[in-house]
């Protein structure tokens, strides 16, 4: 018995000294993971704050939390295992997978730049929850899951893409660790970003002139930060979609796309201190500029056919709220009288 107890424990600290030595690669991988991921991330942070506006203010971070532990059971209990099996029994199928989330990613930075240069218009925006009775609550805050689903799918086949090589449990620790840090992200910025306004009417009321000011910088501010993420999102899911087509049309054998982008870096990417940077930046543009068109592409074809479906976008979707943010589409800034 003592003897089967010596071996258990020499097997317990041998697991021990694999998983420490483990620990930085999880670490590195998660970092990795999760900086490939950074479009979508932005993409759902200027989305979710619209689910919660025009809301009892009493309210917003209960219904934060309520998708944020909604957004973790995507994750950890729907999508990981899923991936994890599809990663260990049919792994040619991901690259696939990775392109239809790419192109999904395209589709939607080129909307809402189309709209843009439509002139801003908008389906007519849905009454604030506050209005619609005593479940509106429940029925926005499912909506805003069932939208963060699809946005999870996206970062976390983004993640395995990035440790594909990993062994499974190894994958499986970093998409963890992935899921885990950016729904905290992602929430915590959602959660600061819808009480930002009221921050700044609490800081407006004070009687020191100085934090009179910033109160009301803070309210008029709100409307130009949110459109701010919202651009700053288009532009990222732009990138992050165009790069995941050329690379994968690239690793599917037509090479032309990546070889241009490639050329293109070469002559800035050996200039001083500045080249590395600069020869990013032309990757990114270009892989931007590739988004847009594929997602140009994808909208005309598709864009007719979402109006006439039962569960298309013309149906007033939930990411039209993403667009609306750019209008102040928070609550209204009168606040700040």
């Amino acid at each position: 018995m003592s003897g089967g107890l010596v071996a258990l424990l020499d097997d317990v600290a041998a697991l021990a000294r694999i998983a420490a030595a483990s620990v930085d690669d999880v670490a590195a991988g998660a970092a990795k993971a999760g900086a490939k991921a950074a479009g979508v991330v932005i993409d759902d942070a200027a989305v979710t704050p619209q689910y919660v506006s025009g809301s009892d203010p009493s309210r917003e971070l209960p219904m934060i939390k309520k998708i944020f532990w909604g957004s973790i059971r995507n994750k950890l209990l729907i999508i990981l295992p899923a991936l994890l099996l599809i990663s260990g029994f049919v792994p040619w199928i991901i690259p696939f997978i990775l392109m239809l989330g790419g192109t999904y990613l395209c589709y939607e930075g080129a909307e809402k730049v189309w709209h843009k240069l439509r002139g801003g218009h908008h389906e007519p925006e849905e009454a604030p929850a506050v209005e619609r009775g005593h479940d509106a609550e429940a029925k926005v805050v499912k909506g805003a899951i069932t939208t963060d689903f699809i946005l999870s799918c996206e970062i976390m086949v983004i993640s395995m893409n990035e440790v594909a090589t990993e062994s499974i449990w190894v994958r499986a620790l970093i998409l963890v660790l992935v899921a885990f840090a950016i729904t905290v992200l992602v929430y915590g910025a959602v959660a600061l970003i819808v009480k930002m306004d009221d921050i700044g009417v609490h800081l407006a009321a004070k009687d020191s002139p100085r934090a009179k000011r910033f109160g009301h910088l803070l309210v008029r501010g709100m409307p130009a930060v949110l459109a701010a993420i919202t651009f700053v999102g288009t532009i990222a899911m732009l990138w992050v979609g165009g790069h995941i087509m050329v690379q994968g049309v690239h690793d599917l054998g037509w090479h032309a796309p990546y070889d241009l982008i490639h050329a293109l870096e070469h002559p800035v990417a050996g200039i001083a201190v500045v080249g590395g940077f600069l020869a990013w930046l032309v990757d990114t543009l270009c892989s931007a500029v590739i988004g847009l068109a594929w997602g140009l592409v994808v909208l005309a074809i598709v864009g007719p056919l979402l109006k006439v479906l039962p569960f298309g976008k013309s149906k007033g979707g939930p990411k039209e709220a993403a667009t609306a943010a750019g209008n102040g589409a928070h609550r209204p800034a009168e606040n700040d009288s």
